[in-house]
C-alpha cells in the first residue's frame, strides 16, 4: 500500500480525486491502491522548557540550552489547563498505522521549508524507518499533480531543506524562550514580556519610525513660483532653490521679470532638455510584493493576502503561494504565450491579453538562476467560478502582474524646461508616449505625482514668454510616514535599509528579517502581544511596545542586520553549510542575550 500524506485534508482530498480515490475512512482516505492521509498544519512543535528540567520560571535555569530537542504534541488550553490536543494524538495514532503498513511513503505537505518540516516532525516523532519520496510541484491542477506523481524525488533530495527548517526552529526557540524569561523576570511583576529572534527587531523597526515621526520637528521653507504663458497654454516653474525666510524669496520675487509690471521679455527659455526614457516591466510578483500591492489597492493585511492567495492556490487557480522568487525559468516561459491568450475574454486585461498575441515578450523575469524552490507566481489558466470580491481582487493582481512582466516597455519622454527671469526656475513634466506595459491597469506614473504640471507646451530655446503670475510658495519638511504593512514589508526585505529599485533590493532578500512566508505572521503575533496596533492602515506601537523597544533598542536583539545575517546563514544551510557552527553561534548569542536582559530590566522604561 501507497500512503500520500498531504499537510491539510483538502489538499489531500484534492489529489485523491486525481486518482479517482473516493472511499471515506476516519483520518484517510483510500482506492486504486492508495492511501491519502495528512496533517492539519504543525501536528508537533519543539517540546516546551519543562520536558527538559527547567520547571518555572527562574533565573537559575538561565539560559537554557537543551543538548537535544524533543519534539512534543502541539497543545491546547483547557479548563484542567494546557494538555496535548486530543485531536493531534488521533490523526498520530492514524498515521502511525497507515505508515507502519506502508510499502511506500510519499510526501505531499506544502512543497516549502514549513511543509519539509511539518512532514520530517511526524515522520521522526513516528520513529519511522521506511524511505519516502517527495512530491515537488508548483500547482496544484490536475495535470501539475499527475506529472509531479510520475517525478518523484527521493526524499534525502531535501534533506538540507529540512536541516534549515529545523536550525530556524531551534534558534527562534533559543532565542525566544530564554530571552522572554529574562525580560520578564527582570521586569518584576509585569507579567510576560514576549521577545522573539524576528519579531523584537521588527518591533524595533515600527517603534523607531513611530519616534521618529512623532518627534519630527517641521521646517518651514519658502519657494518662489511663477506662471509662464505658451500660446495661451500656462505652466508652472519653481524657483531652483528653497528659501529659509520670506524676506530671503521676496527679494528673488521682487527681481521676476513680471509682464504685467512692463517687462516684455516677462520668462527667457534658457534651456529645453527632452529625454526620451524607456521604463521597462515590473517583475513577476512573490508573496511579498504581492502583499504589499494588495495592501496599497484595497488595504489588505500580509496576513489576508496570504490566506486569499492560499485559497486560490488550493482551488487550482495560481501556482504556489509562498514564494520567495521573481523569476521564472525558460521551461515555464515557454508555455507563458499560450497562458496569455486565456485572459483574451477577461473583463479588464483581454484587451491587453489580445495585444500581446504573437508579439515578442519581455524576458525581464526569466532567469532560471534565480527561481529558487518555486518561481514566481503565476496564474495557471484554470477558469476561476464563485470567487468572492476578496479573492477575484488578489487573482486579478496576480494576473495583471503576469500581463504586465511580459509587456513592452513604457516609452516615456522627460521635459525640464529652465526659465531665466531675475532668477532661475524650472518645470517639468512627463509624456507618455508609448504607456507599453502600463497600460494593463492603465494607472498615473508614480513618477508624475509629484510634479507641478499635468503637461508642458512646447517651448523653443531662447523664446521668451509672459509671464503674468508670481507668488512665494510656504512648504514644510516632512517626517518619514509611518509604517503600513506595505512599507513595512519592503523594510524586511532588506532589514530596514531603504532601496527602491526592485531588482537590488530583490537581491538583498536573503539577508532580510524573516522570510515572504512568514512575514504575515511577524506582524500578527506583534499585534497579538498587544505591541503594535492597526490605526486605519498605519501600524503604530502600544505604550507596552514601546516599552519593550525602550528596554531592547540598544541590546542585539533588536538589530535587524545581525537577524538578517542568520537567515542568510539559514539558507546556506541548504547548499550544506554547517549546521553545528550556526547553532553554536545562536548558543553563544543566546547566554550574551540572556545576561544583557537580566541586567537591564524594565522597571525604569515604564513608570
Amino acid at each position: 500500500m501507497k500512503v500520500i500524506i498531504a499537510e491539510k485534508p483538502s489538499v489531500a482530498r484534492e489529489i485523491a480525486k486525481v486518482f479517482g480515490a473516493t472511499t471515506k475512512k476516519d483520518g484517510y482516505m483510500e482506492g486504486k491502491g492508495y492511501t491519502f492521509t495528512w496533517a492539519f498544519g504543525h501536528l508537533l512543535q519543539l517540546a516546551p522548557p519543562q520536558e527538559y528540567g527547567f520547571y518555572g520560571w527562574s533565573v537559575q535555569n538561565l539560559p537554557m540550552l537543551p543538548q537535544k530537542f524533543k519534539l512534543s504534541i502541539r497543545k491546547v488550553k483547557t479548563k484542567d489547563g494546557v494538555v496535548d490536543d486530543p485531536s493531534v494524538k488521533k490523526q498520530l495514532d492514524i498515521i502511525k498505522g497507515l505508515f507502519d503498513e506502508a510499502t511506500e511513503i510519499i510526501v505531499a505537505t506544502d512543497a516549502g521549508r514549513e511543509g519539509e518540516l511539518i512532514f520530517r516532525y511526524i515522520y521522526y516523532y513516528l520513529k519511522c524507518k521506511k524511505p519516502f519520496k517527495r512530491l515537488w510541484i508548483s500547482s496544484q491542477t490536475d495535470a501539475a499533480i499527475k506529472d509531479g506523481f510520475r517525478n518523484l524525488k527521493p526524499g534525502s533530495d531535501y534533506d538540507t531543506l529540512f536541516y534549515s527548517a529545523h536550525c530556524r526552529s531551534q534558534s527562534d526557540w533559543l532565542v525566544g524562550m530564554n530571552a522572554t524569561q529574562a525580560l520578564s523576570l527582570a521586569s518584576g511583576n509585569r507579567g510576560v514580556l514576549s521577545l522573539g529572534r524576528v519579531q523584537t527587531p521588527t518591533l524595533a523597526m515600527i517603534c523607531a519610525r513611530y519616534l521618529e515621526n512623532k518627534n519630527f520637528v517641521p521646517q518651514i521653507y519658502f519657494q518662489v513660483a511663477i506662471q509662464v504663458d505658451k500660446d495661451g497654454q500656462v505652466f508652472r516653474a519653481i524657483s531652483t532653490e528653497n528659501f529659509k525666510t520670506r524676506e530671503d524669496a521676496q527679494i528673488i520675487l521682487d527681481k521676476v521679470e513680471d509682464v504685467a509690471a512692463g517687462f516684455p521679455n516677462g520668462g527667457h527659455i534658457l534651456s529645453v532638455e527632452a529625454k526620451p526614457r524607456k521604463e521597462p516591466p515590473p517583475l513577476l510578483h512573490d508573496l511579498s510584493s504581492l502583499q504589499q500591492e494588495a495592501n496599497k489597492r484595497k488595504g489588505f493585511t500580509a496576513d489576508q493576502t496570504l490566506g486569499l492567495l492560499q485559497n486560490l492556490y488550493e482551488g487550482k487557480l495560481v501556482t504556489y503561494p509562498r514564494t520567495g522568487s521573481r523569476y521564472i525559468g525558460d521551461d515555464v516561459f515557454a508555455g507563458v504565450p499560450e497562458l496569455i491568450t486565456k485572459f483574451e475574454n477577461h473583463p479588464d486585461f483581454g484587451k491587453q491579453a489580445t495585444a500581446l498575441s504573437g508579439v515578442k515578450l519581455s524576458k525581464r523575469s526569466v532567469n532560471a538562476k534565480k527561481v529558487t524552490d518555486h518561481h514566481a507566481i503565476l496564474p495557471t489558466g484554470e477558469k476561476p467560478n464563485h470567487l468572492t470580491p476578496d479573492q477575484q481582487a488578489v487573482y486579478d493582481m496576480v494576473a495583471g502582474r503576469m500581463l504586465e512582466a511580459f509587456h513592452q516597455d513604457c516609452i516615456k519622454e522627460i521635459t525640464k524646461i529652465t526659465v531665466q527671469s531675475g532668477s532661475k526656475f524650472t518645470a517639468s513634466g512627463t509624456v507618455i508616449n508609448t504607456p507599453g506595459w502600463r497600460a494593463v491597469f492603465n494607472e498615473p506614473d508614480e513618477e508624475k505625482k509629484d510634479e507641478e504640471n499635468a503637461s508642458l507646451p512646447k517651448v523653443q530655446q531662447g523664446e521668451n514668454l509672459p509671464v503674468p503670475q508670481k507668488a512665494i510658495l510656504e512648504k514644510q519638511t516632512k517626517p518619514k510616514p509611518l509604517y503600513n504593512e506595505a512599507s513595512l514589508l519592503k523594510a524586511l526585505e532588506t532589514a530596514g535599509k531603504e532601496i527602491d529599485d526592485e531588482e537590488l533590493r530583490y537581491a538583498m532578500k536573503d539577508s532580510g528579517l524573516g522570510t515572504p512566508a512568514t512575514r504575515a505572521a511577524i506582524i500578527e503575533t506583534l499585534i497579538k502581544r498587544t505591541y503594535i496596533t492597526r490605526e486605519k492602515k498605519n501600524l503604530v506601537p502600544t505604550t507596552t511596545g514601546l516599552a519593550v523597544y525602550e528596554v531592547v533598542k540598544h541590546r542585539q536583539i533588536a538589530q535587524a542586520e545581525l537577524t538578517g545575517t542568520w537567515e542568510k546563514r539559514l539558507e546556506e544551510i541548504r547548499g550544506g553549510a554547517s549546521i553545528e557552527a550556526f547553532l553554536g553561534e545562536i548558543k553563544s548569542y543566546t547566554r550574551e542575550i540572556t545576561v544583557e536582559l537580566l541586567k537591564t530590566g524594565i522597571a525604569t522604561a515604564v513608570k
